[in-house]
């Protein structure tokens, strides 16, 4: 490849990037609005904000570097770039699903009918995974919580998304019921959690082939 056409796709991968973070960050907002269920670690992340009392956005950026160290310890090697890359990652989406949330809020997406909230849900939880899909191809910045399942699925799954997927669920599992035995609460957890547990690797990988296919991986595992 050529410098400009490497210098092309990179400025490529840069607007899917910036389009994936905007995505990803209103389309959690979303899922936490409706008060029915999240993703799992947008759920994960709720509940322990609310057991430590922390506002969400930190909590959130907390959480990811907690991830981010983590994902080090798989690489089993220090990597600057991809620690630096998460870090990038969290600053903007930790705040900007908490501020987006307001405005879903103030949108009303919390009052409306039961069955408006589902199908709104289910929306969210689509984006949610198209966004992933869209920014784990990229492979520029990603958030530590994905990247964690990127690592597990090129680097131990043979590339398996749904397997990788539900093997990365298991921090914020933990943390989901280490919240509710310390609380009796639980938030953001219900229709669509159980919904993201089953479906989100499967759309994932259909939304690598359908959204926007003409970006592939860039794999560096």
């Amino acid at each position: 490849m050529t410098i400009v056409a490497k210098m092309q796709d990179f400025g490529q991968r840069m607007r899917f990037l910036a389009f994936s973070i905007v995505l990803n960050s209103a389309a959690n907002a979303l899922t936490i609005s409706t008060n029915l269920g999240s993703a799992v670690w947008t759920g994960s992340s709720v509940n322990l904000a609310n057991w430590i009392h922390v506002p969400l956005g930190t909590t959130l950026f907390g959480y990811g570097i907690v991830i981010t160290l983590m994902n080090q310890l798989l690489l089993g090697k220090f990597d600057r770039r991809r620690l630096i890359s998460n870090l990038l990652y969290i600053v903007p989406f930790s705040y900007l699903v908490e501020w987006i949330g307001y405005f879903w809020d103030w949108l009303g997406v919390g009052h409306l009918s039961l069955t408006g909230r589902v199908i709104v849900d289910i929306i969210g939880l689509f984006g949610v995974a198209f966004a992933v899909s869209i920014y784990q191809r990229c492979n520029i910045i990603m958030h530590p919580n994905d990247d964690l399942s990127y690592i597990i699925r090129f680097r131990f799954l043979h590339g398996s998304a749904v397997i990788a997927q539900w093997a990365s669920y298991l921090p914020p599992v933990i943390i989901i019921v280490l919240s509710y035995l310390m609380t009796g609460q639980l938030h953001a957890i219900g229709f669509g959690t159980v919904w993201a547990l089953v479906t989100q690797g499967i759309v994932m990988a259909w939304a690598d082939q359908h959204v926007f296919p003409s970006l592939k991986h860039h794999v560096d595992v």
